[in-house]
């Protein structure tokens, strides 16, 4: 007899062994606190840009909103408890966009591409979340004078980079905040097996911005910061390239902020949702 799968019980493949475990669902269905961990670094800086080039890269239901920039992130979790106390690291890029869906509108920032060092949260995060999660290799921020770089790399071939200049502590009042966002936007796509060009899901999602046990732990400012994107071959990024080329080709601006911050505690991303 085979098995059957149970209800209010979250799967991924193999669901042959019974509800998967990750971020959302531990062993015996346990959830994570996330009230004091995880530790998170983010090195941000946001760079004006062209935003006909930015209007190429959106999905069907999605419009550009003011201001015409580009976000360019980089995470270090530490103390993650679904990963059992490990860590891993991040690299996105996110522009601000509306999503108009069929019953409603929402104003965030649309995550166009997710670096991460780990498969399991990019697995996790593509097929549960939506999040447009690819790998990469990623060193620790590198902390050096008064510069702060940090570097993404694949197979050893180091494709972006960002260097942050000149950081000093801030307080929450003096640390500048971007524009009203209701959270990060994604554009959800499962391909149909045996029918290119057709999916079998296809449409938006919603990380709301509450973060409800965030904690600030350190807020600092940079005078400035510098983005790199390595225009590569196919031969050095065979699956990336056609991602790292199209963000090496914008024509980023004027940084307009450059940031630091240290944050302990989180969220399971549980209210992930569609927007409908």
């Amino acid at each position: 007899m085979s098995y059957s799968f149970k209800p209010h019980q979250r799967y991924r493949m193999p669901t042959h062994f019974g509800p998967s475990l990750g971020p959302r669902q531990g062993p015996n269905g346990r959830r994570f606190a996330c009230i004091d961990t995880p530790k998170d670094l983010v090195v941000k800086a946001t760079f004006m840009a062209d935003p006909s080039q930015l209007e190429s890269l959106l999905p069907p239901g999605f419009q550009l909103r003011e201001p015409h920039v580009v976000n360019i992130s980089f995470g270090y979790s530490k103390e993650i408890e679904w990963l059992a106390g490990r860590g891993y690291n991040t690299f996105g890029v996110t522009v601000p966009a509306t999503y108009q869906g069929k019953q409603e509108t929402v104003h965030g920032d649309l995550m166009l591409v997710l670096w991460e060092n780990m498969a399991d949260p990019i697995i996790t995060g593509r097929e549960e979340l939506g999040f447009a999660k690819v790998y990469c290799e990623l060193p620790e921020a590198q902390f050096t004078g008064d510069q702060v770089i940090c570097r993404a790399s694949w197979d050893g071939c180091q494709f972006a980079s960002l260097t942050l200049s000149n950081p000093k502590a801030v307080t929450e009042e003096e640390f500048p905040v971007g524009p009203p966002s209701e959270g990060l936007l994604h554009y959800k796509y499962i391909p149909k097996t045996g029918a290119p060009g057709e999916a079998d899901a296809e449409y938006a999602t919603l990380t709301p911005a509450d973060y409800p046990n965030g904690q600030v732990d350190q807020l600092m400012v940079g005078e400035g910061a510098q983005a790199q994107f390595r225009h590569s071959t196919w031969e050095e990024l065979p699956t990336l390239v056609h991602i790292v080329n199209t963000l090496s080709d914008l024509r980023l601006g004027e940084c307009v902020r450059a940031t630091v911050t240290r944050t302990s505690g989180g969220k399971d991303f549980s209210d992930q949702r569609i927007v409908r």
